[in-house]
């Protein structure tokens, strides 16, 4: 089989890499990413040497370089996207050209290449938000509600791939997942954000009250529920992926101070988002009931093998702290708090 990964150098995408040739490792793949700030090759040093994998820069939304790299692919994994919802309430272009455009360009291709399978990777954040005391939780049949530019150029994406479906009978799958984390997350996202931080000896950044709730999925268990859909999931469907495990912001933050038995004096509440989406929450009854998928990790313990990483990788994830990592924290933290 072989495997186009676009986006592959990101946070989910080379996790998921690293998934698949532990599963699968006479698979050849194809990685095509971008490279932009979140896309980083050193996440996959481990397979840069294997004959079955291959690297190719580039852009989902360059036609040429997307038909060469689909040439001979069987599955096409879609991870590229632009993904951080503070970047694209400071500058939303990029996340259109990106998410929608490149996912057109994607699909067109693939739609020539006649692959087998189009895999669509997309987020809970198109439904929009829940209510802090509602006992809802978003399913697939939830009406989608994006409140921010980067969950509405992720619920623009979903429907053209739905629309070639459809319109082209391309072979796809969606899931739309909760908030990952895990090891090889760029550290801007709140779970490797409050870890470097901390570890740098920082204050950690906590907009508005905390008590904007999620359900926090560890990325292999992602990658693992991926591979249910793409092998074994109904061709046309969705899948909503996540472990039922609502908690406040500030509750992850409190229980990351505790893994590193610092003190609450480390959190700084700092002025709010624009549309902050007050609770997201997943109902993966689909995914369990069909396709037999459950979580192999609680939420505590895979928070303490994150921490632990971040703490044994400083290496990794220094660098990444650079000038325009500071300017952008410093616009989106400190600046805008003081007005």
């Amino acid at each position: 089989m072989k495997l186009l990964v676009t986006g592959g150098a990101g946070f989910i995408g080379s996790n998921f890499i690293h998934y698949w040739f532990r599963n699968y490792p006479k698979d050849h793949i194809i990685n095509l990413d971008k490279l932009t700030y979140a896309g980083n090759l050193e996440n996959l040093k481990e397979v840069e040497n294997n004959q079955n994998y291959t690297f190719i820069k580039g852009d989902i939304s360059d036609m040429n370089i997307v038909k060469k790299a689909l040439e001979g692919i069987d599955i096409v994994v879609n991870f590229a996207a632009e993904s951080h919802v503070d970047r694209s309430i400071l500058n939303p272009a990029p996340f259109v050209l990106t998410n929608v455009v490149g996912t057109q360009v994607l699909l067109d291709a693939s739609v020539e290449a006649k692959v087998k399978r189009f895999h669509h990777v997309s987020t809970d954040e198109v439904y929009g938000a829940l209510e802090l005391e509602s006992p809802k939780k978003f399913t697939e049949e939830t009406m989608y509600s994006p409140k921010s530019p980067y969950a509405a150029s992720k619920a623009a994406s979903d429907h053209l791939v739905r629309a070639y479906f459809h319109t082209y009978h391309l072979p796809i799958t969606i899931t739309n997942s909760s908030n990952n984390f895990g090891p090889y997350q760029f550290p801007e996202k709140l779970i490797s954000l409050a870890a470097t931080n901390l570890l740098e000896g920082k204050k950690v950044p906590v907009y508005g009250d905390g008590l904007y709730v999620r359900d926090w999925l560890y990325v292999e268990d992602h990658c693992a529920a991926i591979d249910l859909v793409i092998t074994k999931g109904k061709i046309g469907e969705t899948y909503c992926i996540g472990i039922d495990n609502d908690i406040s912001n500030i509750q992850v933050i409190k229980k990351i101070l505790e893994i590193l038995e610092m003190k609450e004096d480390k959190i700084e509440y700092v002025k709010d988002r624009p549309g902050h989406d007050r609770r997201y929450a997943i109902d993966a009854t689909k995914i369990k009931k069909e396709l037999r998928w459950k979580p192999k990790f609680d939420f505590v313990t895979a928070l303490h093998k994150t921490v632990t990483w971040y703490k044994e990788n400083k290496d990794w994830w220094q660098k990444l702290r650079d000038k325009n990592f500071e300017n952008y924290y410093q616009k989106q933290y400190i600046l805008r708090n003081e007005t």
